[in-house]
């Protein structure tokens, strides 16, 4: 949620940048008519207010008269029916706020997701390789009939040397991020509804959503580590000294991938269930625009190491989920399908998701204000497979193993 006097401030600016992320439904002048509304009424209540207690210290120590009494019953009354029209217009203005995005930085490209604009290219773009699937299906290293057998479609299996190779890219990206000043932590794998909006993403009965919720309780299973890892500091004021603070949680990731159609899907690439390791930094509004840079940078070297030539884009306004104001996605190059592929992505969302939560930085002066948040994938492992797979395979049949990673398969070279 952005603050509202900002809004107040910049109403052409967050109606433009609204629409130029698809969100056409924003109406920034009819949020602000309730907004006039909301503050008028709330002068009234804390008026009557005011008067009531002044009637009460008035009447301390003394027997009442009946015209205090009158008076008493008439701002109960009164504050009664005004507190009620005060309570309707606040869930009005406070649906119309949450209704807006964030805005995004002036130097994200306009238009969709064809519109984005590629920044660099890293490493070869070769041709030639067996599919993912195929591959990993002829040496029994994946099953998806049992998968489906089990919990439905695009639910799957690991096995045997897949399965470690999946455990050691893990292990090798952890260490990995460890370095760069990271604190690892489990997370909990089901978020309830305020953390789950207040990170931004879909509450239940949305049908875009790509969330699962749990029948008669309020939780959500989650589709990243980043929605418990932005709650974990809900309601909390942090000092400026601690910040950056650089998490680092690895979760399974649930996700029923609504508005799929006519994206890639085959095989590990778009599932139900995957695991990730995801990286996320709490800081104050000057650091954030170069802690983005520093998480595309780890996500850059990361895939420098494993050998597995990308490219690094910056996303079009239109294809930016609400909480991002700038997003990066590393895809890397499908020798299979001869393009780029999504693998990792690294957002930031200013104070919009802090503001939802509640999550303050205390100034050495003894300010108070919202702080910011980042978030960026280390290591989604369905698809790191995949990148893995396409790569490394030789005209033998085996699969290499990368460098970095023999020393998490026991040393061994080839699979």
């Amino acid at each position: 949620m952005l603050d509202i006097q900002f809004i107040r401030d910049n109403a052409e600016v967050v109606q433009r940048k609204s629409e130029e992320k698809g969100y056409k439904n924003v109406d920034v002048a009819a949020l602000l008519k309730v907004d006039e509304q909301r503050r008028a009424q709330l002068t009234v209540v804390e008026d009557l207010r005011a008067q009531r207690n002044a009637l009460t210290d008035s009447m301390k120590g003394q027997k009442p008269t009946p015209e205090q009494i009158e008076q008493g019953k008439k701002l109960k009354e009164d504050i009664a029916v005004r507190e009620n029209e005060l309570k309707v217009t606040e869930e009005k203005w406070q649906s119309q706020m949450q209704s807006i995005p964030n805005p995004t930085f002036d130097d994200v490209p306009l238009g969709g997701e064809e519109d984005s604009v590629e920044i660099k290219q890293v490493g070869a773009q070769n041709k030639g390789a067996k599919d993912h699937l195929d591959f990993a299906t002829e040496r029994d290293w994946v099953d998806f009939e049992r998968g489906a057998k089990v919990a439905g479609a695009k639910f799957y299996y690991l096995k045997g040397d897949l399965a470690l190779l999946e455990n050691a890219i893990t292990q090798f990206a952890l260490d990995f991020v460890l370095k760069k000043g990271f604190t690892y932590l489990t997370v909990p794998h089901m978020v309830n509804s305020r953390v789950a909006a207040g990170a931004g993403f879909a509450p239940r009965g949305d049908e875009s959503g790509n969330e699962y919720f749990v029948e008669g309780e309020d939780l959500t299973l989650i589709g990243t580590a980043e929605a418990p890892l932005t709650g974990y500091h809900a309601d909390e004021i942090i000092d400026e000294a601690k910040l950056p603070l650089k998490y680092v949680g690895y979760s399974p990731c649930y996700r029923k991938e609504a508005g799929t159609y006519g994206k890639h899907t085959r095989g590990l690439f778009r599932v139900h269930q995957f695991n990730k390791l995801e990286m996320y930094v709490f800081c104050t509004p000057e650091q954030s625009r170069d802690m983005h840079e520093a998480i595309l940078a780890i996500e850059e070297e990361l895939w420098q190491a494993m050998g597995v030539p990308y490219h690094v884009v910056n996303i079009a306004a239109g294809d930016l989920g609400a909480p991002a104001a700038k997003k990066y996605d590393v895809e890397y190059w499908s020798p299979v399908d001869e393009k780029y592929r999504e693998l990792t992505s690294c957002s930031n969302c200013t104070d919009f998701q802090a503001r939802n939560l509640n999550i303050r930085v205390r100034r050495a002066d003894g300010r108070v204000e919202v702080l910011h948040t980042l978030n960026g994938t280390a290591v989604s492992l369905a698809r790191s497979l995949v990148a893995v797979i396409e790569h490394y395979q030789t005209e033998r049949g085996t699969l290499k193993v990368p460098t970095v990673l023999q020393p998490y398969m026991g040393g061994r070279t080839e699979l």
